[in-house]
């Protein structure tokens, strides 16, 4: 296999002191290091276009298999797959079957030619074996539920409470300081925060909510030999299986957005007494709360809601929405036009306003207008557009969102509202500190106690 071996140019946005700290928590760890580095680099790179799932299959298949005994990375099925329909389709043209036989020769023999079709990937002349460069996408829709949950999060809203990590915290007890969900204050020199202990209001600081983004193209799924990083067909949650994670932590590395976790060691609260309805997901793989140790966690989107295994109240919820006093965080369907994050993002000033329920009159009858509660008036009163304008004047529009380090093209599912930060972004001290409500800011201030060696993140 071919390794690119240059590390001078960092390719982790979190950069170059990021990949420092991965190597060695690669190298602390039971499996090659240099191996799981390349893997993550061109793991971002097949989500950027400048790689192949077949071209990152082949280059690594070989030294996956040597290191794991098994490659089951989620291309891998249909990569070989694809390769052997091909093969099988050459010969039967080879022996002077027409398009139809052959569809139906290889239809019997369960190769799956009339769901794929042959235009998937091209047959070479002389029946050499076909290597495509991207392959199609065969995912039928009817294998989930049609929903994909998602966020959308309003960085203009957010006050930096850390209501929300604590609420996630008491609902999967993450060890101190690997936060599922983290609120970062920060400044980037084009947008500054106020001083932790001068400032005028909570809302006078730049944050960035930062929980997993679920991607749905996502590079740790790619570089997982287990299957136990997987994106599951309900919900198109990004999930890790407990039961079959090696803790390799090679999708730690492959993630653009800092949001894994390694667990070194074993839940406080022992795994037998573990409720099980919010440990395993209706498939009854274990995915959620705090696995054993030597696995890989980080925010799951609440399977256990979203599955009904605690009540049917609670699906289409998640924790930290729940807990967010100012609506900040927004959950739900986001192929659903009129789910809560797609109703906030088509109409930043209405929900922001049933978020405050205002006291004043004109803004509350603004609030019905829109709404669909009052008719626009006539003559008098409100207008539609009076109603907009009086709602945008007061609690801005939805002109600012973005999707956090798009250029990657994983394809998040969470839009986020406000500024954007920059590249020279750095985190400050936020107007609610992290140990006030019994959290942790940092996971490695905590492991460099207990003497594991880790390395923390910036921005």
């Amino acid at each position: 296999m071919s390794r690119d071996d240059d590390h001078d140019e960092p390719f982790h946005p979190l950069g170059e002191e990021a990949e420092e700290n991965y190597r060695k928590l690669l190298e602390d760890g039971d499996h090659d290091a240099d191996l799981g580095m390349a893997m993550a680099k061109d793991a971002m790179r097949v989500t950027k276009g400048e790689l192949s799932e077949t071209e990152f299959y082949d280059r690594y298949h070989e030294d996956v298999v040597s290191e794991f005994g098994e490659d089951d990375r989620p291309m891998a099925e249909e990569i070989e797959a694809a390769r052997e329909e091909s093969r099988l389709e050459s010969a039967l043209s080879r022996l002077g079957a027409d398009e139809e036989t052959r569809r139906e020769t290889m239809k019997k023999m369960g190769v799956g030619a009339s769901a794929l079709g042959f235009g998937a990937w091209a047959t070479s002349d002389g029946g050499e074996e076909a290597n495509p460069s991207v392959m199609q996408d065969t995912e039928d829709e009817a294998d989930g539920d049609g929903v994909q949950w998602g966020m959308a999060l309003d960085l203009e809203t957010c006050d930096g409470c850390l209501s929300c990590v604590v609420a996630c915290n008491a609902e999967h007890n993450w060890d101190a300081g690997a936060n599922w969900m983290y609120i970062i204050a920060y400044e980037d020199g084009i947008v500054d925060s106020p001083d932790a202990d001068d400032f005028e209001s909570t809302r006078d600081f730049e944050y960035l909510i930062r929980p997993c983004q679920h991607c749905t193209d996502a590079p740790c799924e790619k570089v997982c030999p287990t299957t136990a990083r997987h994106t599951r067909d309900e919900g198109g949650l990004v999930l890790t299986d407990y039961d079959v994670c090696i803790g390799c932590r090679y999708c730690q590395v492959a993630c653009p957005y800092g949001v894994n976790y390694f667990s070194w060691d074993d839940p406080e609260v022992p795994v037998e007494e573990h409720d099980e309805e919010m440990m395993y997901d209706q498939r009854g793989r274990w995915v959620s709360g705090h696995g054993p140790k030597g696995v890989m966690e980080k925010c799951i989107f609440d399977p256990a809601r979203q599955d009904g295994q605690m009540g049917e109240e609670m699906v289409g919820r998640v924790a930290c929405a729940d807990a967010c006093p100012p609506g900040a965080i927004q959950f739900g369907d986001m192929n659903d036009p009129e789910s809560d994050p797609q109703q906030y993002l088509e109409n930043t000033a209405l929900a922001r306003a049933l978020e405050d329920d205002p006291d004043d009159d004109d803004l509350q009858e603004a609030i019905a207008v829109i709404d669909g509660d009052q008719e626009p008036a006539d003559d008098e009163g409100l207008t539609e557009e009076d109603a907009e304008r009086l709602l945008q004047g007061e609690y801005g529009d939805n002109e600012s969102q973005f999707r956090l380090l798009e250029e990657y093209n994983t394809n998040p599912n969470v839009v986020y509202i406000g500024n954007e930060p920059g590249p020279r972004a750095e985190q400050v001290e936020g107007p609610v500190a992290y140990e006030d409500v019994g959290q942790v800011d940092n996971r490695e201030n905590v492991l460099e106690e207990q003497t594991v060696r880790f390395g923390g993140l910036g921005l």
